[in-house]
């Protein structure tokens, strides 16, 4: 067994591990075989590029085995060299390093790996099917090493997974600085990625894989239950969700906390899942209650949790379409509509490689034919999409109140020919929204998004008095009787949220819980646990984060920024400013990354992690970096005329006073007829 002294110490090279099985383990989940279709001369570059992480008296055996792996998996990952360590988020004073900044870092490096956190663990890949925390395992030992060996006064620089180097800097600079996918433009399509993945040269990170944020499926479950919660009031006219039925798929990475999240809502939440093996991970963690037999199963049990208005999470595994289907077919026989809210989580940034799986073929029918022949696979995946999109309609025109959870379904569907276009609207215009457009949309506007930490001492006991802190933090912030109600109304969700955290048992992986804030929460919160570290009350540092799916962090017109209507929602000027400004202002470490929730191409976002230590330099930074992380976004969306932005911007700006922001004056738009620009009227 590896230990954590032996995994900073570089690649074990004298001698080299034992070459890997023919096969691979089949104890755990893995990522599907990828068909990049090299030519001859990029197979030769892949291999080089694969090789010259090794000194040259290893080539000859190495070339042989990488070889085989592209070949075999469309991917060198370097099976030989992954470690034998239990791979975990261990705490950061047993990492052997001369920076508690750096440990931080290797702890959530750990974490995104773990077998109960990670999708596909031996690829390296955290979530949504191929986001990657590092391209190969040779890249995680050097990184390892250098994280080991830097000082205060040097930054760690990631280009898509490999280590450049350690660069000279300051102690106020990130100790580390990641880009991922950061392709020129026009060679940006996802078939360009597929060659240049496979060449070594480029990664998707996704979101919080690639940035090393990830803290399993709690924070996708807080951000599901809100979602389903306001879905509830808004498209329902009901604040209690009991004995409504939500119907989604997927019970991967993210998608995982689907049941979770309905539970907590109290509605009846139905999931479909293809893969035996990830309805069953989370069948025994206990995130998803009771898994059908089959569709009428299925349907009796629904019935059944109906009637008696309980909340339950009900798994089927199969394919989403049938259940889609065959709801149609008892509404039509009997006029029984069992579903209320529908949604779906497949992973359709990647749609052809092993993100959404057609319904004419099982599980692992498609695994094969996606490898063997992905154009007839492509071909099955878009009539699928067309069918399920078929079905939803019927029942959307039967009561039903469909969104987009901002996987790319709406965008990939409408590629596939699916009728989801809007009718009469400009095209691109769907005629179901986004969970953004419709609800976080506003939420972030606010300022307010999904706010993270991790305790770095690893002990409950810490995660629970930071839990303490917050529900006292939000209490008082609830008190605000200058603020609007509208923010009162995000604190006192999230302070019950807080409050029930617990009782909940969302950790998976390392101590780290979520709640949704604005600036004034988030800067609140760390400045409090800045100082319960200092007096002693927390045992270890405290880890920052945030999803990159929030306020200021992520450019993406299909999600993010889908409420944004003055034609900048495909602008990425946001995310970019977000990270650079994050870099001065005393982030540990930031990413940028291309893709990520809608895909590759389709999304520009970026994170941070902040160390708090207990020091007054902890918290000076925290003050700074934090208070630009929420203002940057605000500002943009009040700029393009959001309402709850413009407010919050200004109580901001009264707040502190050297913060000056652009204002952006109402238009009336029955000025700009063409009669009245023409004549002047």
């Amino acid at each position: 067994m590896t230990t954590l002294q032996e995994i900073c110490s570089g690649i074990p090279l004298d001698p080299m591990p034992p070459a890997p099985s023919k096969e691979r383990d089949d104890l755990v989940p893995h990522a599907p075989v990828r068909t990049p279709n090299l030519t001859a001369a990029e197979e030769i570059t892949a291999l080089e590029n694969s090789l010259r992480y090794f000194p040259s008296h290893h080539h000859k055996e190495l070339a042989r085995e990488f070889t085989e792996e592209l070949h075999q998996y469309g991917h060198i990952y370097m099976y030989r060299f992954r470690p034998s360590i239990a791979m975990r988020a261990y705490p950061i004073n047993d990492y052997p390093c001369k920076s508690k900044q750096a440990a931080a870092i290797m702890l959530m490096i750990m974490n995104n790996l773990d077998p109960i956190v990670a999708q596909f663990p031996h690829e390296l890949v955290t979530y949504g099917g191929n986001g990657h925390v590092f391209s190969n395992w040779a890249q995680f030992w050097i990184t390892f090493h250098y994280l080991s060996t830097m000082t205060g006064e040097q930054t760690l620089v990631m280009y898509s997974g490999h280590p450049m180097g350690l660069f000279p800097s300051s102690p106020g600079s990130p100790r580390a600085v990641l880009t991922n996918g950061m392709v020129i433009p026009n060679y940006s399509s996802t078939k360009d990625f597929e060659r240049m993945f496979a060449m070594g040269v480029t990664m998707y990170g996704q979101m919080t894989a690639g940035s090393y944020c990830y803290i399993g499926p709690q924070g996708i479950v807080h951000g599901t239950t809100l979602t389903i919660l306001n879905a509830g009031r808004k498209y329902l006219g009901v604040k209690d969700l009991g004995g409504k039925i939500f119907v989604t798929a997927g019970l991967g990475g993210m998608s995982g906390a689907q049941p979770k999240a309905g539970v907590i809502c109290g509605c009846v939440t139905v999931v479909a899942e293809v893969s035996k093996e990830a309805l069953y991970k989370r069948h025994n963690q206990g995130w998803l209650v009771e898994v059908a037999a089959d569709l009428n199963d299925l349907i009796v049990r629904v019935r059944i949790a109906k009637d008696e208005k309980r909340a339950v999470s009900i798994g089927y595994h199969g394919n989403i379409v049938d259940v889609w289907e065959h709801l149609v077919k008892i509404y039509e026989e009997t006029g029984d509509r069992l579903v209320d809210l529908g949604s779906d989580q497949t992973s359709l940034h990647n749609p052809f490689n092993g993100g959404y799986y057609p319904a004419q073929l099982s599980f692992e029918e498609s695994n094969e034919m996606m490898k063997d022949d992905p154009t007839k696979f492509k071909a099955l995946v878009e009539e699928s999409l067309r069918r399920q999109v078929t079905a939803i309609n019927k029942l959307s025109k039967a009561g039903m109140s469909f969104w987009d959870y901002g996987n790319a379904f709406l965008l990939q569907a409408s590629r596939a020919g699916a009728d989801v276009l809007k009718e009469g609207a400009a095209m691109g215009i769907f005629r179901y929204p986004t969970y953004v457009q419709d609800i976080m949309g506003d939420i972030f506007s606010m300022g307010f998004g999904p706010y993270r930490w991790v305790c770095g001492s690893g002990l409950a006991e810490d995660l629970q008095k930071t839990d303490d802190i917050a529900t006292q933090v939000l209490t008082e912030l609830a008190k605000d009787d200058k603020a609007p109600e509208w923010v009162i109304g995000q604190i006192k969700d999230n302070l019950k949220w807080i409050q029930e955290a617990g009782k909940h048992k969302l950790v998976v992986g390392s101590q780290a819980r979520i709640l949704y804030c604005d600036q004034k929460g988030r800067m609140k919160l760390a400045h409090a646990f800045n100082e319960a570290i200092a007096r002693g009350e927390v045992k270890g540092h405290i880890v920052l984060s945030r999803d990159h799916h929030d306020v200021s962090g992520t450019d993406s017109p299909f999600r993010e920024t889908s409420n944004i209507y003055d034609g900048s929602s495909f602008c990425a000027d946001m995310a970019v400013q977000n990270c650079i400004g994050d870099a001065f202002r005393g982030a540990t470490w930031v990413a940028i990354h291309n893709g990520g929730g809608c895909g590759w191409g389709e999304v520009i976002n970026g994170g941070f992690g902040l160390v708090l230590d207990g020091s007054k330099a902890a918290n000076d930074r925290a003050e700074s970096m934090l208070a630009w992380d929420v203002s940057n976004g605000v500002a943009r969306r009040a700029w393009c005329g959001n309402t709850y932005a413009k407010d919050a911007i200004l109580r901001t700006m009264e707040e502190n006073t050297r913060l000056v922001v652009t204002p952006s004056h109402q238009v009336d738009r029955s000025l700009l007829s063409p009669a009245h620009v023409v004549n002047g009227s």
